[in-house]
């Protein structure tokens, strides 16, 4: 996913190009605790489009729940790329939607796995692949658990908007 350089799309939005690309969202949340389908819901008529999700803020949930492979834990640890794009793959699986976002990091208000606060990836599966998006943000724990929301949604309308309606290629 690459990022936008103007405005940032909200879930609106999201939604709406999930709806006319006749698509569905699931998501899977850590460093989000549910923040990310809470924004989503809160638009009206996101039963259209928003299938569920999980909040797996455990590593033993993110195994169990959303097939996180141990191996993935145990040689990247859950704040990386390669959980995220797990979660998200899982969470797809599970939900049998269209699109699946994760997100995984680091809030704070310390380090965790040696990475500091503001450490985020977002995981997106879809038809064609699954990806993640690496980022460093700032500010204090409630900023980034938004910005992160904020950069998963632009990440998933970037995704839609390259279709044009159809099903895209990621990554």
């Amino acid at each position: 996913m690459r990022r936008r350089t103007s405005r940032k799309p909200d879930a609106t939005e999201a939604l709406a190009l999930l709806g006319a690309a006749g698509a569905t969202l699931a998501t899977a949340e850590s460093l989000t605790g549910g923040r990310l389908a809470a924004t989503v819901t809160a638009v009206p008529g996101a039963s259209v489009s928003y299938v569920g999700g999980f909040i797996t803020y455990a590593t033993a949930l993110k195994e169990s729940l959303l097939g996180v492979p141990r191996a993935v834990v145990e040689q990247y640890g859950v704040v990386s790329g390669e959980c995220a794009q797990a979660m998200a793959a899982g969470c797809r699986d599970a939900t049998g939607a269209t699109y699946a976002l994760a997100t995984t990091g680091v809030a704070g208000p310390d380090s965790q796995e040696g990475k500091p606060v503001g450490t985020v990836f977002v995981g997106l599966a879809g038809p064609d692949g699954v990806t993640a998006l690496s980022l460093e943000l700032a500010g204090d724990r409630h900023q980034i658990q938004d910005r992160a929301c904020r950069e998963a949604l632009s990440g998933l309308c970037e995704t839609l908007s390259r279709s044009g309606g159809e099903q895209p290629p990621l990554g």
